[in-house]
């Protein structure tokens, strides 16, 4: 089981870069980075919800599930 992060491909679509974002959803650059690399373990609903906010999606926009 595994889940893709699409943070970066939200963000290209709303032409909006990774320190602009890390601001506005109030994090840091290299917290956002963990997040858009698929490193992260795990994500706070705050942080999820305040992305979405931001980006003007849904956290299936987002998040997406794929079988190995």
């Amino acid at each position: 089981m595994s889940i893709i992060v699409n943070v970066d491909v939200m963000m290209a679509k709303r032409k909006i870069s990774s320190n602009e974002l890390a601001e506005k959803i109030g994090i840091t650059p290299a917290n956002l980075s963990i997040l858009k690399t698929g490193k992260a373990k795990a994500i706070r609903f705050s942080t999820l919800e305040a992305i979405c906010r931001a980006l003007d999606c849904t956290p299936g926009d987002v998040l997406e599930y794929k079988e190995n």
